[in-house]
């Protein structure tokens, strides 16, 4: 029956289908492909990416995605490209816009429990009132007015104002404290203020040319020039809360959207309205230092919008955020789908 069916969609790999995106209404295309049709898909560490599946695949609610998973226990590490290639089927989902590859990690701070001359800056638990309004006070507020102070709100304090802003991008960080032990912080809310980027206010200033910005061009500039640098900050009006993070043991990634630890070049934060959370993804990342690599798609992030949208997680610590704040890509992604879900985008009558 499966080999029949494997004959049956050869034939008919490179059919698409055309439908409305929910919501915008926009025209999008499903090209349902081979797994020959994948650039490097023999090279890849299946076993690696089978792994990665398993952490999360318990948490799927959908009938066809839980069947999967009860199967991939029957399967191991050795068998983990059989289990791939024989139940799921690639598809190319497109919305008209080009493939963007981004990357994030896992920031590490110098922090401490309690404030002092060099721990100045708190990493702030939400309080109930921002709970409560949509949207909350902008940034400038939250960070000049007192409202925050002696409530009892900090997790932490943290001694660079700039590498905290760059963790309430990432959402998710460690804080290592003076006595060794380590603070683990994830995403606790947020003001309900749209993100403003500081980077393209840089270029919008004239200070450099859109390819020029990064987030280490950026922390550099801001250090370099402090009264500034701290308008910039405040430029962007939203606000990132955090809550401690304890029940992740320290060897495991941060938790992503579905709750789960991420793993470093095997998870990939997404577009949820395209791409299912959970669903192996297979990735071709060109531009320097090509990716052929199959991923799964653990999270999301309010900058990755679009069916051809991918944000990869690269580790914690600096090496990590140096080389994922260097990445903007072009490339292609393909979402792997069970077998009667990539049949059901074929044109009706097929």
């Amino acid at each position: 029956m499966i080999g029949a069916l494997r004959s049956v969609f050869l034939a008919c790999a490179v059919m698409t289908a055309a439908g409305s995106a929910s919501g915008d209404g926009s025209n999008i295309t499903y090209t349902v492909a081979s797994f020959d049709d994948l650039d490097g898909w023999a090279a890849d560490d299946h076993a690696a990416a089978y792994d990665t599946f398993l952490n999360t695949c318990a948490d799927f609610d959908d009938p066809d995605w839980t069947s999967l998973c009860a199967v991939a226990q029957t399967y191991s590490r050795e068998t983990a490209r059989s289990f791939f290639e024989l139940f799921f089927r690639p598809v190319l989902i497109q919305d008209g816009k080009d493939a963007l590859f981004t990357g994030y990690f896992e920031p590490e701070l110098e922090g401490s429990r309690v404030p002092t001359s060099r721990f100045r800056y708190p990493v702030y638990k939400m309080p109930p009132e921002a709970k409560a309004s949509n949207p909350w006070l902008s940034r400038r507020e939250i960070l000049t007015s007192g409202v925050m102070d002696n409530r009892g709100l900090e997790i932490a304090w943290v001694d660079d104002p700039v590498e905290l802003f760059f963790l309430q991008i990432q959402g998710s960080g460690r804080i290592r404290l003076t006595n060794g032990s380590t603070v683990r912080v994830g995403y606790g809310g947020a003001n309900g203020h749209n993100y403003r980027s500081i980077g393209v206010e840089l270029v919008r200033r004239g200070v450099y040319k859109a390819h020029q910005v990064s987030a280490q061009v950026i922390k550099n500039w801001v250090r370099r020039n402090p009264a500034a640098g701290v308008e910039l900050l405040l430029h962007n009006p939203s606000y990132v809360f955090f809550r401690e993070v304890r029940r992740v043991s320290s060897a495991d990634g941060p938790l992503g959207a579905m709750n789960r630890s991420v793993t470093a070049m095997r998870s990939i934060a997404v577009d949820p309205a395209y791409t299912p959370l959970g669903a192996p993804v297979w990735v071709e990342k060109d531009g320097a230092g090509k990716m052929r690599r199959l991923m799964i798609a653990q999270d999301t992030g309010s900058a990755i919008k679009g069916a051809q949208r991918a944000d990869i997680f690269f580790g914690t610590g600096d090496a990590a955020g140096q080389a994922a704040g260097r990445l903007r890509d072009p490339g292609r992604m393909l979402v792997l789908l069970p077998i009667q879900r990539a049949y059901a985008l074929l044109p009706d009558g097929f």
